[in-house]
């Protein structure tokens, strides 16, 4: 059963998850015609697979620490994200995500129409 998304102006908790951070899926926490944030939870090791989206997308490490890979110009480029920190990234560049350590990041997609 999927989770609801948050509705207009309901408050979102998007703490660390602390304890629960190992046993926390990912979840989209909500989407609109322009716009969709999720929160992505990689347990050490784990990684989401090179790919892309049309829109822009900001990546905000919550907690833990995670590697960024990002292709440009047929180079791979390796980025450390740790907790507090947020990284831009263009629409169509390819990209991939790994759990250094346990972490959870808040993700936004701008949407294309």
């Amino acid at each position: 059963m999927a989770l609801p998304h948050a509705a207009p102006a309901q408050s979102i908790d998007v703490a660390p998850l602390g304890a629960a951070l190992t046993t926390t899926p990912s979840s989209a926490l909500f989407k609109s015609e322009g716009l969709e944030v999720m929160r992505i939870v990689l347990p050490k090791g784990k990684s989401l697979p090179p790919h892309k989206v049309d829109g822009e997308i900001t990546l905000q490490c919550l907690e833990g620490e995670l590697e960024l890979m990002v292709e440009r110009d047929g180079t791979e480029q390796r980025h450390a994200l740790r907790a507090g920190q947020l990284c831009y990234l263009e629409g169509g560049v390819v990209h991939a995500v790994t759990g250094v350590v346990d972490a959870s990041a808040l993700v936004t997609i701008v949407l294309k129409r």
